[in-house]
């Protein structure tokens, strides 16, 4: 392969040697250390590839050996040249181009992140920019060891880093400590107290961890601590000796009101469309917008929908272009008004996903009255709720010190 790269570089011949002692030129071209290869007999004569240096000592062999050389083809970058010399516009473009790629080559174009799972991609990507490491930079101005080791100095869950350039991309292996991760997830663990949401009463309770203050059938306010975090630890006499602190955990129903509300108005504006639309291709460069055809309208009522894609390279690195087409449709308003049996299917409707969402979230339904007015301008539908619902609103222990009693001495 190389070889054959060399020989299209420097230019070679297929020649064709005519004579009545061909094998002579054979043996005197070996004996002058000329390179002939592919040599194909052809009747009393034969076909070679030659160099073209080598094509240049041939003159004495042929004129001592009685024998006529046809160049029967030529090939090679000499030749290439040769046949497009006059277009001078293709050569500085080929060159421009070659230059480009080398230029280009040099640069990151993609940073590539594995292994990590706690830290994503876009807050590593923000701290290596923050240390000068960036999408388009010389691969000239990149140190990996430095790059493995901030890394490592930044982010604690991080145990192993591995910094490597592949072609024109940034390689980032890292690997995390789980223990680390666990430890951190405990660490924000708080000891807190378990504490009403809202005003209720208490249908059921089942602690498992901290001191229970209140019991079931108790009515509590909003705020109440209901479980707290801080354990007392008694002596025989009564006297607290000491405090445990723990987050206290519990199952915890409250039976609570809800007050419930939903208004629509009788008259509105729908849209109508005209069927009328008109299309636009446009290209975008920054800031810079540039809309390509016409798109000559006077519709007073419009929907604009843009269908837009965004040049990128690699996985992170997006440029600041964007072309795309958008699709304009235009309407009209009509005034409507609604009737009664369609405000009645709406507010329903409203308080039918009200209490769908209630019950995805685990509240249980156990009474509803709810009742509807119509006013001149709106429908309007109040009422309550009677909920049953778990209660899981949390708050910061408080943290008591024991004061130590003085024993007193005896004389």
């Amino acid at each position: 392969m190389l070889l054959s790269i060399i020989r299209y570089i420097k230019g070679y011949l297929r020649i064709k040697i005519v004579g009545y002692s061909p094998e002579r030129f054979l043996n005197l071209c070996r004996h002058h250390h000329i390179y002939l290869w592919g040599l194909t007999p052809c009747m009393h004569d034969y076909e070679m590839f030659i160099s073209i240096s080598g094509f240049r000592k041939l003159k004495p062999i042929l004129k001592k050996t009685k024998t006529k050389v046809v160049i029967l083809n030529r090939y090679g970058l000499p030749f290439f040249l040769h046949k497009y010399r006059k277009r001078k516009v293709f050569f500085i473009g080929a060159a421009g181009c070659i230059m480009s790629i080398y230029f280009f080559s040099t640069l990151i174009w993609n940073i590539h992140i594995e292994g990590n799972y706690s830290q994503t991609d876009e807050r590593i990507l923000e701290f290596l920019e923050t240390n000068h490491v960036y999408h388009g930079m010389p691969k000239s101005k990149l140190n990996c060891e430095r790059i493995a080791k901030d890394i490592r100095k930044e982010f604690d869950d991080i145990i192993w880093v591995s910094v490597s350039i592949q072609g024109s991309r940034l390689m980032i292996q890292v690997k995390e400590n789980t223990d680390t991760i666990l430890q951190q997830v405990d660490k924000e663990k708080k000891i807190t107290d378990l504490v009403a949401s809202e005003d209720g009463e208490i249908v059921e309770m089942i602690t498992r961890s901290g001191e229970p203050l209140v019991s079931k059938g108790d009515r509590v306010k909003k705020g109440t601590v209901l479980v707290r975090g801080r354990v007392a630890i008694k002596n025989d006499a009564k006297e607290v000796v000491e405090y445990r602190y723990q987050s206290a955990d519990a199952d915890v129903r409250l039976k609570v009101s809800v007050p419930y509300q939903s208004e629509i108005p009788i008259e509105y504006m729908q849209k109508e469309y005209t069927g009328k639309e008109r299309k636009q291709m446009f290209f975008r460069a920054g800031k810079y917008s540039f809309d390509f055809g016409l798109l000559q309208n006077k519709f007073k009522h419009k929907e604009v929908y843009t269908n837009e894609k965004k040049l990128k390279l690699g996985e992170h690195f997006y440029f600041p272009i964007a072309y795309g087409k958008k699709n304009i449709k235009e309407y009209v308003l009509q005034k409507k008004k609604r009737g009664d049996k369609e405000i009645q299917i709406m507010l329903s409707e409203n308080f039918k996903n009200f209490c769908k969402d209630l019950e995805e979230k685990g509240v249980e339904i156990i009474k509803k009255d709810v009742k509807i007015y119509k006013g001149s301008k709106t429908a309007k539908v109040y009422g309550k709720l009677i909920l049953i619902k778990s209660e899981n609103m949390r708050k910061d222990t408080t943290i008591v010190q024991i004061k130590e009693k003085k024993s007193k001495g005896v004389d």
